[in-house]
């Protein structure tokens, strides 16, 4: 999807259709495997799991992406606030074990 959303951006003189129609394209060409990957992925890790897999696998990709392909920096920000989101993983898969108060 990363290249599908913005592999453009470096060809902004193109026509939008044509963009769209090619970022649809090789976004179906995602959407064969990603779906099919959802269905067997969700007998081992609930829907949140497998969301939360997704996203920091996408920001992973999104930053070797957008320094190698579009060449635009990194900047500490960038990483501070993607560091926030993987630590988001830790809540998602931790098993809590909650206890109630008894009266």
């Amino acid at each position: 999807m990363t290249i599908a959303w913005y592999g453009h951006l470096k060809f902004k003189e193109s026509p939008l259709f044509q963009v769209i129609v090619i970022s649809w394209l090789i976004a179906f060409a995602e959407y064969c495997f990603q779906v099919p990957a959802n269905r067997i992925g969700h007998y081992q890790f609930t829907a949140a799991q497998l969301k939360t897999i997704q996203e920091v696998i996408t920001l992973v990709v999104f930053c070797v992406f957008s320094v190698l392909y579009l060449k635009e920096e990194l900047r500490w920000n960038y990483v501070v606030g993607f560091l926030f989101i993987v630590g988001a993983v830790f809540f998602v898969f931790k098993k809590w074990q909650v206890k109630c108060l008894e009266t």
